[in-house]
């Protein structure tokens, strides 16, 4: 058989099993088990598939039936047209949180505001996302994990940042050796009642509590004394919690103006609290 048919036949295995992207998906899983990137995948099709890749392929789209990510199948994802990689030690980063790189790089842009603080950096794609677009500015990137510290390190040496981003091990804003202009948060939010059993992610990266909130309340208590005049606070933020993160705000920051940003979707989905 071919490569195209190993391709159309992978790729209608995770239709029927209702996988998201089975098209994407099973070009990514038949490009890794032959080291391609698309390009090469798309002029070899009419190559017969080797013999020796067959029982690879099968092992890999097994995982995936099982529900493990194909982004911790092979090791990477794509995040704000950057390649970062990534382990069972930090969240996948989702297209979504690209609208809050977006909103931070906007701010900086139109302001001077050189100090930013990633809070709870995973695989650092926030703050490398960052980093590469403001080149000016420095960058503090903190999280609890020592694994998600030791992935955000290997990717800010992929990506050339290593001297640029502060990588810091600690809870929330505390170890946070000055104050920053901006503070970029995309912590766990994710009800603990709403989180799968089957989920492969780190548990840590995902579990919000019983609302999903307890770290951001953590965050608002701490931030008042981490940001410097006229600065900003975001936010990334679930589905029906814009209204409770309002509120937490301005219990803690009256007055403060608020913008949500929504997604794609139409989900609120960034908070960016300024205080000027």
């Amino acid at each position: 058989m071919t490569l195209k048919e190993y391709l159309k036949n992978t790729r209608e295995v995770l239709k029927a099993k209702s996988i998201d992207a089975a098209s994407l998906e099973g070009e990514i899983l038949v490009r890794q088990v032959m080291n391609f990137n698309r390009v090469q995948l798309y002029q070899s099709l009419e190559r017969q598939f080797p013999p020796d890749k067959q029982e690879l392929l099968q092992t890999i789209l097994e995982r995936r039936l099982q529900g493990e990510p194909a982004a911790y199948i092979t090791g990477e994802k794509e995040f704000y047209g950057l390649v970062f990689y990534v382990n069972k030690h930090v969240l996948i980063p989702r297209p979504e949180t690209e609208h809050l790189v977006d909103k931070v790089i906007s701010l900086a842009d139109s302001n001077h505001l050189p100090v930013i603080a990633d809070i709870g950096t995973g695989s650092g794609a926030i703050a490398i996302s960052l980093a590469l677009h403001l080149t000016n500015d420095r960058i503090f990137a903190s999280d609890i994990s020592t694994g998600a510290l030791k992935v955000a390190g290997l990717n800010c040496h992929r990506h050339g940042v290593t001297e640029r981003i502060k990588l810091l091990y600690g809870d929330l804003l505390e170890t946070l050796p000055e104050k920053a202009d901006i503070i970029v948060a995309n912590l766990p939010y994710v009800r603990t009642a709403d989180i799968s059993p089957d989920n492969f992610e780190p548990l840590p990266a995902l579990d919000g509590g019983e609302d999903g909130l307890d770290l951001i309340r953590r965050l608002c208590y701490q931030v008042k004394e981490k940001l410097n005049p006229n600065s900003y606070l975001l936010i990334e933020i679930g589905l029906g919690q814009k209204d409770e993160v309002i509120t937490i705000l301005n219990s803690f920051f009256p007055p403060v103006h608020i913008e949500v940003i929504l997604d794609l979707r139409g989900i609120d989905r960034v908070i960016c609290a300024s205080f000027t």
